[in-house]
């Protein structure tokens, strides 16, 4: 089993690996179900459209930060080299008053679940023990 994640970009996670990986996600909009949000934030990290197929809920998990992310599954085969992340800006260097643009996502990569756990967001590790646990 492999699952999908990708390298948070900018500069603060350049040269980092480990915690530098995570599942594509994204924030709610006011009243829109979790299950949509997913769907439309990969759409937007990704490029991509959304797999379709059955859909594996994986719970919630509350990173260091306070992000509540909640997760699902799908069974899918997508080419890492397809994607064409979103992009955010943000001033850099910081008090530069210059601002730069950077890829969402800066590379996708399949894992297998032992190679995920060493990369991925610590608190998004219960995601992959929890996706174990339901194929297993």
């Amino acid at each position: 089993m492999e699952v999908l994640l990708g390298h948070m970009g900018g500069p603060f996670f350049a040269k980092k690996d480990a915690g530098a990986w995570t599942l594509p996600k994204g924030e709610y909009e006011d009243g829109e179900p979790a299950w949509e949000a997913a769907r439309r934030e990969f759409r937007e990290e990704l490029g991509l459209a959304p797999p379709d197929g059955e859909a594996v809920p994986l719970g919630e998990v509350t990173q260091t930060n306070g992000k509540i992310v909640t997760a699902w599954a799908v069974r899918a085969d997508l080419d890492p080299e397809s994607i064409d992340p979103g992009t955010f800006t943000m001033e850099w260097p910081p008090r530069s008053g210059r601002t730069q643009e950077f890829p969402e996502l800066d590379r996708v990569a399949w894992f297998g679940l032992d190679r995920a756990r060493a990369v991925i967001i610590t608190a998004q590790a219960a995601f992959l023990d929890r996706l174990a646990e339901h194929s297993g």
